[in-house]
């Protein structure tokens, strides 16, 4: 009894306090107390999940299903590889380039649409020549490019961009690049959001805490023949050949975060019941809150283009900065948590990622629509 009700008042709090935070970002309540009935012991042992050896049987068995999980839920074919590693996306920064533009005397095109694929360029640039397609950040980084105006080199060693732009609340609602090039996607923050075709891609790759469990992992996917001309004298971590061949136990892995990974896995596939109803149930969350943000142009500013809207991080302004701020304290106090923006940008912003569902965003739209009311006739200033 003692424990249930620990768990009982763990999902109350979880509900009282509600993340709308960019990262680590909210995870579903099933997976919070399964999770934290592993960490006094794991199931079908007499230990913690925090004590599991990563050599053992029992940790194999739970990357085996994993794997087999993201296969599912994704159709990923076997010539394709899916690794569990550490170091987050921006190890990957270093390590795509080192595979795949190290000694190749080709060029790497990128897409500068933000704060993270302008992080993921600098990295690359010490392997080889980069040649920027598309650079927003004069433009304050409000948009993304249209196809027509992008010029892609057939001969490119590859092609790099970031689906979901965090910060900015930019996404790309369909598939830049060129089939004749590798094409890599830092999908970190709307991967499993949405179905997509993995055999349009050569790599994809996604930390964890934003739609996949607690931060420590990334998941990396990729295509066999990608290893074929990998360089040598690769530092040993910085080689996917290791990982693949060591089957993601290279090093010791984050146990606890691919374990609840596995449960956000199965949440996915047995209570969402796959990608195209998440797809479904993100696009109405989005939805709720844009056309709310639409309904009071005169009060709330949104940043991004409205053809390239986030449906995974909804970024906006209110009035002045000093009502950002007043927003903020009077959220915390009503239950929200996680509503400021990227420390680079200021204002807003309110990250909608899978394990948010529509009664958080109601909940939201209600504080919201009191507060413009408040504010806007002159109540409540401090």
């Amino acid at each position: 009894m003692g424990s249930a009700r620990k768990l009982e008042g763990l999902m109350m709090a979880n509900s009282a306090n509600l993340n709308f935070s960019g990262g680590p970002g909210a995870l579903p309540p099933p997976v919070l107390a399964e999770a934290s009935e592993a960490i006094l012991r794991a199931p079908g042992t007499n230990q913690s999940i925090l004590g599991i050896s990563h050599r053992s049987d029992y940790f194999k068995a739970i990357l085996q299903e994993s794997e087999a999980l993201f296969r599912e839920l994704l159709t990923i074919p076997p010539d394709y590889h899916v690794l569990q590693l550490q170091g987050g996306s921006s190890l990957q920064f270093s390590m795509v380039p080192m595979l795949l533009l190290r000694g190749k005397g080709k060029t790497a095109e990128y897409l500068k649409t933000g704060y993270w694929s302008a992080k993921s360029i600098p990295d690359a640039r010490l392997e080889g020549p980069v040649r920027v397609l598309f650079d927003g950040e004069a433009g304050g980084y409000t948009r993304l490019p249209e196809e027509g105006e992008l010029t892609y080199d057939t001969q490119a060693a590859y092609f790099h961009y970031v689906s979901n732009e965090t910060v900015e609340g930019l996404q790309f609602h369909h598939l830049p690049g060129s089939p004749a090039v590798p094409r890599i996607c830092d999908m970190s923050s709307d991967f499993l959001s949405r179905p997509l075709d993995i055999g349009d891609f050569s790599l994809v790759y996604a930390h964890a805490q934003k739609n996949l469990g607690p931060a420590g992992l990334t998941l990396v996917i990729l295509k066999d023949s990608l290893l074929n001309n990998a360089p040598d004298h690769l530092p040993s971590m910085l080689n996917y050949r290791n990982h693949v061949e060591m089957g993601s136990i290279y090093n010791t892995p984050p146990v606890f975060s691919i374990y609840v990974t596995l449960l956000v896995a199965r949440w996915l596939r047995n209570s969402i019941g796959g990608l195209e109803k998440m797809a479904s149930l993100n696009e109405k969350k989005a939805e709720a809150l844009y056309g709310f943000l639409d309904r009071h142009p005169d009060f709330f500013q949104i940043h991004g283009a409205k053809k390239d809207r986030s449906r995974m991080n909804v970024v906006f302004r209110s009035p002045s900065p000093e009502l950002d701020q007043t927003f903020l304290e009077e959220a915390a106090a009503a239950g929200f948590y996680g509503l400021e923006g990227h420390r680079s940008l200021g204002g807003l912003r309110a990250s909608l990622y899978n394990s948010v569902t529509e009664e958080d965003v109601n909940r939201l739209l209600e504080f919201m629509d009191g507060f413009q009311t408040r504010h806007r006739s002159g109540k409540g200033k401090s």
